[in-house]
């Protein structure tokens, strides 16, 4: 009874949802008495749905994860940690493996099969979590053969193509694409991307060789070099699977693609450059698990934290977030927004492009194909009845003008602007044409952050900083601290560092500021103002995380300028050595 129960209820649910008709059903579940198949199965046999939209609706009405085997990238650590027998045995496939957390990714097609995921455990020793994601049972069967048919690993697929002719053609042609060592090639590299945590991926030509390096943390590191023939490969799959033009190698182009990597879908923005050398591509890693965050998460000083919640509470106005290309602005909107984004408010975006689609928010992307620029994209959301309205960029007058009218009539307003602190945003908008009349009244806050690297908790090494940093840190002859440095270790891939952290300056503007704004106050003045109010500047912020051991003083002066903190006595005596 039980089991007719389900049976009716998945059927209900199709029925409703309109993915098939009543008499379908009462056909399906005629022929599923018969043969006894499972009414998903049934369904797909008769040609009614396929196995996705199964798939799909039997993870929603069990509230679990599924998955589409077709866009996975299979990952070689996960496949090795599970023999293929085993996944034949149990109707499995390990999918990912997250080494930060010890978690496994495993595809099923069933996934209250208990004994199964209870003999997994027992292989794997019990240490590593299991996470069961819902796969359609005829997907398994294939990608299993598929999966562990073919050499997934960087080197092995490099030695496969060294031991044999590829014909680069049949890359765009039909044909079980995955039998192609270069699509293998492209996949692994990928994976390997995501898995070290990075955010960019370039592919650079050069006369004799092909450079790859991933940008991590924030730094440039180069991971592989290979011989120049490799390149016309590897370079139209990326084409192929962006969207680009395969023949244009002469004029730039900008593409974008998805994939299931690590478990879950992972985009990337793609843009190619003709060089001297064959054109380089380089990949933008859009990893929303990693980069939408809370902002309880985002490790800032409790007070900060505060200003901030309170700045959310201004039913109108315009909040700033300024910092280099780079500086975690983007995320730090976007967190900012994630906090706001109920049923209740209605939000609306314009991004140069759009890089994390969010549910409920309306995204659109500033682009002369959908003939939107930032002003008069602006214009045309006002007439939308929007709460919160994000500006991607103020980068002119016009864009400018249309924010502040924007806050002006009652709505709020998050944008970006590139100046150096939270109290240059004034001068630069005073720059681009803003009076400082419309200024008063009309900011909320500013928020102005870097991003620093984190030291590897395994392996930072202490030390007593000498004269000199003690300066810099500006630390009383009391004083006796720990700093730490970075050393490398396996942990960290020998980089000495492990992620990346904010260092946050935080002007909420009252009463008080927009007296002295709008009489055109000198810098001067708003910062003992800010002073008086309890300010903490980028250096400030950036002595206090290296004081608590996250990062390095080295880490923080690559980003920060800390030589303000020398008194001019250091200055001189530096001079004359």
């Amino acid at each position: 009874m039980a089991e007719q129960r389900r049976i009716l209820r998945l059927g209900e649910l199709m029925v409703q949802q309109g993915l098939i008709t009543q008499d379908q059903l009462r056909i399906a579940t005629i022929e599923q008495a018969q043969n006894d198949l499972p009414l998903g199965r049934q369904l797909v046999r008769l040609g009614f749905v396929s196995e996705a939209m199964v798939r799909d609706i039997v993870a929603h009405t069990i509230g679990q994860e599924s998955i589409d085997l077709s866009v996975v990238v299979a990952d070689s650590d996960a496949l090795q940690m599970v023999p293929q027998d085993f996944c034949r045995r149990y109707h499995l496939l390990p999918v990912a493996f997250e080494d930060a957390t010890q978690t496994l990714v495993v595809a099923m097609a069933d996934l209250f099969n208990v004994i199964a995921l209870d003999q997994l455990r027992a292989l794997l020793g019990g240490k590593i979590q299991l996470k069961p994601v819902l796969a359609a049972e005829a997907q398994l069967e294939e990608y299993i053969d598929q999966f562990y048919g073919y050499e997934l690993s960087v080197d092995g697929i490099l030695r496969e193509i060294e031991t044999g002719e590829i014909d680069y053609q049949s890359l765009t042609a039909g044909g079980d694409e995955y039998t192609q060592p270069v699509v293998r090639l492209v996949g692994a590299l990928l994976m390997d991307a995501v898995k070290r945590g990075a955010s960019d991926i370039h592919f650079e030509p050069e006369y004799a060789f092909l450079r790859i390096r991933y940008r991590i943390d924030g730094v440039l590191q180069q991971i592989r070099s290979l011989h120049k023939s490799y390149w016309s490969g590897l370079a139209v799959r990326l084409k192929v699977v962006s969207g680009l033009d395969i023949a244009e190698t002469r004029a730039p182009q900008d593409g974008r693609l998805n994939m299931n990597l690590c478990g879950r879908p992972i985009d990337f923005r793609v843009s190619t450059h003709p060089t001297i050398h064959g054109e380089n591509i380089v990949l933008r890693v859009l990893d929303r698990e990693k980069s939408i965050i809370p902002l309880e998460r985002m490790s800032l000083r409790p007070e900060t934290l505060d200003e901030m919640r309170l700045m959310l509470t201004r039913p109108e106005g315009i909040l700033i977030v300024t910092g280099p290309t780079g500086s975690g602005k983007t995320t730090t909107l976007y967190s900012l927004l994630s906090s706001r984004n109920t049923e209740a408010v209605n939000i609306m975006t314009l991004e140069d492009p759009v890089e994390y689609p969010v549910t409920m928010m309306r995204q659109t992307s500033v682009a002369e194909v959908n003939k939107v620029d930032f002003a008069n994209g602006i214009r045309s959301i006002m007439r939308q009845d929007p709460d919160i309205i994000l500006v991607g960029e103020i980068r002119d007058n016009d864009t400018a003008t249309m924010a502040f009218r924007a806050a002006m009539t009652g709505h709020q307003v998050f944008s970006t602007l590139h100046t150096n602190s939270a109290l240059g945003a004034f001068p630069r908008l005073s720059d681009i044409g803003i009076l400082p009349d419309i200024m008063a009244g009309n900011i909320i806050g500013v928020v102005a952050q870097r991003l620093v690297r984190v030291l590897c908790p395994h392996c930072k090494e202490a030390h007593k900083p000498d004269e000199m940093e003690r300066k810099i840190l500006r630390l009383k002859s009391t004083e006796k601290p720990q700093i730490y440095k970075p050393k490398g270790c396996k942990k960290c891939n020998q980089n000495g560092y492990r992620g990346r952290m904010a260092i946050v300056e935080l002007l909420r503007i009252d009463n008080d500021f927009d007296s002295l704004v709008s009489r055109r106050a000198h810098l001067d003045e708003l910062q003992s103002l800010a002073r008086e109010k309890g300010f903490i500047t980028l250096a400030e912020d950036g002595v206090r995380r290296i004081l608590e051991g996250h990062t390095s003083l080295a880490e923080v002066m690559r980003v920060i300028d800390l030589t303000n903190h020398l008194s001019e006595n250091t200055n001189k005596v530096t001079r004359k050595k």
